[in-house]
């Protein structure tokens, strides 16, 4: 019986869960499996929870791949946060964000606006055990209702939990369109003068195509990535998913864990990576070095101690002037 289980037993059978959660879509068969194994027993969600959140340690670490070393790239400084900062769902599940100002905020009513500021996470739980993280300098409204569980994103950066609730379908509005799922755990960004970006990590989300009047539906599968289409000015534009690879997916959620991960992105486009983050701009106004390509993994609202790893691997001059950080290349690297 279920009311028999140990602590540890539950832990393990959910690590081994998350394990297989992280691998990718579950099958029919698997995933009605998670489901009685999830409602046998109200301790089996949050074992499960802590497990996914424990995961996403590790995460960060594997981002680059066996062969990254970020000992280069370490800050010379980390700074601590206080006790109420690690709250979070399972017990503090979300130590995992320490890197960031990481809040949590009450069950929010139907209506509500939950935004966070520059800098900031905040683990929203929803009412029906789906939950909604914000990165830095987002906004999203809820509204839930009898027949769906609608959540608007604004603006920022949103990573979804959804669980499932065979009566209402979850449904994220954004860009004019409405994502839809049963069941999933994907990424959803919507920055200025940039389009829609969509990842998908784990189950099954639609789209209904830009052309309503198709009557298609966009697929789009666990490890899988699109770019959405404008649906005021693109009618006519076929949206295709992009499997990606496991690695890209911990690279691209690496902010989760309150990091930016980079590869082969240029310095210029690092740069304004941080500026999502931090008041401190980090400036390159030499062309060349803004072009130089850029691989590691960093604290994200660090920019002092990314500028400082960057000053030394392309032995470039750091000049802090209030709040700007100027790299610019040394006359001996320019000879070089």
């Amino acid at each position: 019986m279920a009311g028999q289980e140990d602590s540890r037993s539950i832990d393990q059978t959910a690590s081994d869960w998350a394990a297989r959660l992280d691998r990718g879509a579950l099958s029919a068969a698997q995933d009605a499996e998670l489901e009685q194994w999830l409602s046998a027993d109200p301790r089996h969600k949050g074992a499960l929870l802590r497990a996914q959140a424990l995961s996403l340690m590790s995460e960060s670490a594997q981002a680059l791949g066996p062969d990254f070393d970020p000992r280069p790239f370490e800050p010379t400084k980390q700074r601590g946060l206080s006790r109420r900062h690690l709250l979070g769902i399972g017990g503090g599940a979300l130590a995992a964000m320490a890197g960031m100002a990481a809040l949590t905020v009450g069950m929010p009513a139907s209506g509500a606006e939950i935004r966070t500021g520059r800098g900031e996470m905040r683990l929203v739980p929803l009412e029906d055990g789906s939950t909604a993280l914000l990165n830095t300098d987002s906004r999203i409204r809820i509204l839930y209702g009898e027949k769906e569980r609608l959540v608007s994103l604004l603006d920022g950066e949103v990573y979804f939990s959804v669980a499932r609730d065979e009566r209402r379908p979850f449904i994220v509005e954004v860009g004019g369109r409405r994502l839809r799922t049963a069941q999933a755990g994907f990424r959803v960004r919507k920055l200025a003068r940039a389009p829609v970006d969509i990842l998908v990590h784990q189950g099954l989300v639609e789209l209904p195509a830009v052309n309503p009047m198709s009557g298609q539906v966009v697929a789009l599968a666990g490890n899988t990535h699109m770019v959405m289409a404008d649906a005021a000015s693109s009618l006519f534009v076929a949206e295709r998913p992009e499997p990606i690879s496991p690695e890209r997916i911990n690279r691209e959620l690496a902010w989760r864990d309150g990091k930016l991960a980079f590869e082969g992105e240029t310095l210029q486009q690092a740069a304004n990576a941080f500026a999502r983050y931090s008041e401190t701009s980090i400036l390159i106004p030499d062309a060349a070095l803004a072009r130089e390509p850029v691989t590691g993994l960093f604290t994200a609202n660090d920019p002092a101690g990314f500028s400082r790893a960057i000053s030394t691997i392309f032995d470039a001059r750091l000049v802090q002037q209030d709040h700007d950080l100027i790299l610019s290349r040394t006359a001996q690297s320019k000879k070089n």
